[in-house]
């Protein structure tokens, strides 16, 4: 009887110690499905700052084709003489008007986008953290 008895408790506790180590796995699979969800936030966020930034920079050049314009048409009206012109707010004038206020979005837009970029550090979120900790916990147990 007493070795009955025995087995049983060595197989309780063999299944007690196999049923904990799946338990670990399965959280560690777990977290290493959270942790991929966090990156994959992180990386959409860049995603989503590199379109506003090439808006960005795509606006900035236009701006920089405008106020071109803007500075050539002063140039003109600069050099034309006397009663040339009969606008009473020059061509120049409305190319730089034009120019500054997309400059102006463009340079919003790409502020925007830059703190989007700083916010962004897909290793450093609490998934991470936590994985880590689990992995550190998980080695020094041996």
């Amino acid at each position: 009887m007493a070795t009955a008895y025995e087995n049983s408790t060595d197989q309780s506790a063999t299944s007690l110690v196999s049923g904990i180590v799946d338990d670990i796995q399965e959280l560690v699979k777990q977290q290493l499905r959270l942790t991929r969800r966090e990156i994959e936030a992180e990386l959409r966020q860049a995603q989503q700052g590199a379109v506003m930034m090439a808006s960005a920079a795509a606006l900035l050049f236009i701006a920089a084709i405008v106020l071109c314009f803007a500075v050539a048409h002063l140039i003109h009206w600069a050099t034309a003489p006397a009663g040339t012109d009969p606008a009473s707010f020059p061509l120049w004038a409305c190319y730089a008007a034009v120019g500054v206020v997309i400059a102006a979005l463009g340079a919003t837009l790409g502020c925007i986008a830059r703190k989007m970029f700083k916010s962004i550090s897909p290793l450093q979120n609490p998934a991470t953290e936590a994985l880590k900790d689990n992995v550190e916990w998980a080695t020094n147990q041996r």
